[in-house]
């Protein structure tokens, strides 16, 4: 459920901003000055998975561009309605990996907290997009996953994931933090979130004002998949964050008309290492269903990221990888040979049409 609070003085000016974000896929494609004749396609896919766009991020989108790489990653397509073999509703096995309520423990050492089904943006290719968050989530306390975590000696990391734990209040999230930093066999609090490249309000004092501190090492994993979503005032939300002494990484999601290009895949990696934010993973799409359209297949993924190697040095070029469900770790994508010069492995120049739809 999307928090909704009344203005209010005392409001956060980030949950003012949440408040305001856009949730009507007709008021998107009118906002952005885009043709009527994509509306029913519009509706019929935001029934299956609501429309949330907040304003900071609509700036970022070209108006009049049915092709715009930010907004395909947010406006509901037909496409998403069409069934394809192999696309499930829950394709990386989060059920299976359940330890108890809201607590996912699938790989050694490191255990994946929901802390909530919000978030600041709906995006097309989510692989959660059918996560049952009423019927999954740990209590409100969190007491049943925090008793797990306490129990379980091996376990050294906690990652905060959801939905995006930032879509939570800082008195919540801080007093959860509190208790984490109280467990003395952990060593590191992981936050995955979009909120500082899609929010930038989010990154104010209050938050400020707990992240970084305590015993635990703080690490934030940022979502973004296209340079432009590292531009202002995303930037100096994430300046904000390295003066808190945070690490900055990020992943992305290598998606079909958004960034499965040699050269969009540099400048995201150079721009994200300009705000301070190291490369972490390039993922295969997650079959989630209803995202069969975003999907590259694997040998044009590797053509991919052999280029990058050749282009960018080591520290700025991502691990290519996917998700199998019951795998022990994140599974590394077998390496094509590096592009002989003037190749051209992508087999098209490096340019990919798509339409909406």
């Amino acid at each position: 459920m999307i928090p909704r609070p009344g203005p209010s003085a005392q409001t956060p000016k980030w949950q003012r901003a949440l408040a305001r974000a856009i949730t009507d896929p007709l008021e998107l494609l009118r906002r952005l000055d885009l043709e009527p004749d994509r509306e029913p396609e519009a509706l019929q896919a935001h029934h299956g998975f609501r429309t949330l766009v907040p304003e900071s991020y609509l700036a970022r989108i070209r108006r009049g561009d049915p092709r715009d790489p930010l907004l395909l990653q947010v406006l509901p397509q037909g496409a998403e309605v069409n069934e394809r073999p192999g696309f499930l509703a829950d394709p990386v096995g989060d059920r299976s990996a359940l330890a108890t309520l809201g607590l996912l423990h699938k790989y050694p050492g490191r255990v994946l907290l929901v802390t909530t089904g919000a978030c600041a943006i709906h995006c097309r290719y989510c692989f959660r997009r059918e996560f049952p968050y009423g019927e999954l989530q740990a209590s409100r306390d969190w007491g049943d996953a925090l008793d797990y975590i306490r129990a379980n000696t091996g376990i050294t990391e906690v990652i905060l994931s959801g939905g995006d734990p930032l879509a939570l209040p800082d008195r919540r999230l801080s007093e959860l933090v509190r208790r984490l930093d109280a467990v003395a066999h952990l060593r590191r609090l992981r936050i995955h979130t979009r909120l500082p490249v899609v929010l930038p309000e989010r990154v104010d004092a209050g938050l400020l004002s707990w992240l970084g501190t305590g015993r635990l090492a703080h690490v934030v994993v940022l979502h973004a998949n296209h340079p432009r979503e590292f531009e202002a005032p995303a930037a100096a939300a994430l300046a904000r964050l390295r003066s808190a002494g945070v690490t900055l990484l990020n992943q992305a999601v290598l998606l079909a008309g958004i960034n499965d290009d040699p050269d969009t895949l540099c400048e995201l990696q150079q721009a994200g290492f300009a705000a301070g934010v190291l490369p972490y993973y390039l993922h295969l799409l997650d079959r989630a269903r209803g995202v069969g359209h975003f999907d590259v297949d694997e040998r044009r993924a590797q053509a991919l990221h052999a280029m990058l190697r050749e282009r960018l040095p080591g520290y700025l070029v991502p691990r290519l990888v996917r998700e199998i469900a019951g795998a022990p770790s994140k599974v590394p994508v077998p390496g094509d040979p590096a592009p002989r010069a003037g190749s051209d492995p992508v087999g098209d120049g490096g340019a990919r049409m798509f339409s909406i739809g």
